[in-house]
């Protein structure tokens, strides 16, 4: 049986840069480096980027042709990472990413993409070990529930990024196998609360909580760094070390906890029929106040064959397309996973195949019958389910214009993005 890769990476994100990188600096260790990219001039067409190795911090400004995340991956970050394996003196590599980069979307440029030179992937030549969120115990609730925009907070990677803050932070806690909370909350009450949150959103992270900010002192970091190292060697066999889920992977794994906790609480809604477009269109916005995240495959009357999938994070709302129902024909069981069809056999209806609603929706201050109610109410009534297909294809479709340009997918799902935002119809 072949060996994996010896030189080991490490992905570690977070929106607060000082405590991000003070985190990454205590996991370098000797015969390590580390790699940073700060993207705050990308718009310009200039990233500055930063290498730490056992002789001292290395600085460089980039110049692109054209300013973009994927360009700085394919003609700088990957061509390095691909330099650094390749040195017998390199045992870890640490990656430092920048605030406005989405840690999924990264990782995926890892698995998949091939630098100039290369026979495959990064992954291929360094052992991706896991990810590691900083996140701050203090801002972190209240952002993750925002719709405050990126750019507001200069964390935006282009002066027109219409990504928000929520959607960041959330990405980064989520995704992570690893995740350092620094600080304080204000008060007992609002730490209860946090715990709560994360305990739902990223139930298979190891948690680490350190009261103060790694920077403040030598020995926190370095007692943190032995911490998050001694937690990503043990990680267990369900924890995803940066490896991307698609649209389809089953949406509770870790087994997060469905009861109600200090008002937080994480709905799981699973229906046959399908929604009714418009009814639907008007319900979703019940998912953008006082939530953290909603998130699944849905089904709408109108596009029997297409499974769309619906994601949110505070006040921010994503609905694209995510492939086919298997319902639709029977090549399509050809071109999918074991997982799925195993899945899809299991749950498998005489009338409707594997098409159905599955959601998970995290509410934090929000009503949650209320949040139930509107979304049974966008379902197909017994009359409307009476019509049949023919019937539900003539329905008016808000969600049947997808946007295409720019052509960004959301990262990690293989979903293209209607990039619908709270507020646009």
């Amino acid at each position: 049986m072949p060996e994996g890769p010896e030189t080991g990476l490490t992905l570690v994100c977070g929106a607060d840069r000082a405590t991000a990188a003070a985190t990454a600096a205590s996991l370098r260790g000797r015969h390590g480096v580390l790699v940073a990219h700060d993207l705050r001039g990308l718009g310009e067409g200039v990233v500055h980027r930063r290498v730490v190795d056992d002789d001292g911090a290395a600085d460089t400004v980039l110049e692109l042709a054209h300013g973009c995340v994927a360009c700085t991956l394919r003609e700088d970050l990957l061509p390095l990472l691909l330099r650094l394996a390749r040195d017998p003196a390199v045992r870890h590599v640490v990656l430092l990413l920048d605030p406005g980069m989405e840690p999924e979307a990264a990782a995926e440029a890892l698995h998949t993409l091939v630098p100039e030179g290369a026979d495959g992937p990064v992954t291929g030549v360094l052992a991706l070990r896991g990810v590691v969120g900083v996140i701050d115990a203090e801002t972190w609730l209240d952002d993750a529930g925002s719709d405050d925009a990126l750019v507001e907070r200069g964390l935006g990677l282009t002066a027109d990024d219409e990504r928000t803050v929520a959607q960041m932070v959330v990405a980064q806690a989520e995704f992570a196998d690893v995740l350092v909370v620094a600080g304080r909350c204000a008060t007992p009450w609002d730490r209860v609360r946090l715990e709560a949150v994360l305990d739902r959103l990223a139930p298979r992270a190891e948690r680490l909580t350190v009261a103060d900010p790694p920077g403040g002192a030598p020995e926190i970091a370095v007692e943190l760094g032995a911490d998050v190292v001694t937690r990503l060697a043990g990680l267990g066999p369900d924890a995803r070390r940066g490896v991307p889920e698609d649209a389809h992977a089953p949406l509770l794994r870790g087994q997060p906890p469905l009861s109600r906790d200090a008002g937080v609480s994480l709905l799981h809604v699973g229906h046959r029929r399908p929604f009714h477009p418009e009814r639907l269109h008007a319900a979703v916005d019940v998912l953008l106040h006082g939530t953290i995240r909603a998130r699944g495959r849905v089904w709408v009357a109108s596009q029997p064959e297409h499974v769309l999938w619906l994601e949110s994070a505070g006040g921010a709302l994503q609905v694209g397309f995510a492939g086919t129902w298997l319902a639709a024909g029977a090549d399509e069981w050809d071109e999918v996973g074991d997982e799925r069809r195993a899945a899809a056999a299991l749950r498998w209806d005489d009338r409707f195949g594997d098409r159905e609603q599955q959601l998970v929706v995290l509410v934090h201050d929000a009503d949650p019958a209320g949040i139930v109610e509107a979304l049974d109410a966008a379902l197909l009534t017994d009359a409307e389910l009476a019509r049949g297909e023919a019937a539900w294809r003539r329905f008016p479709d808000p969600f049947e214009q997808r946007h295409v340009d720019p052509c960004d997918d959301l990262p990690g799902t293989g979903v293209e993005s209607s990039g619908r935002r709270e507020g646009e119809r």
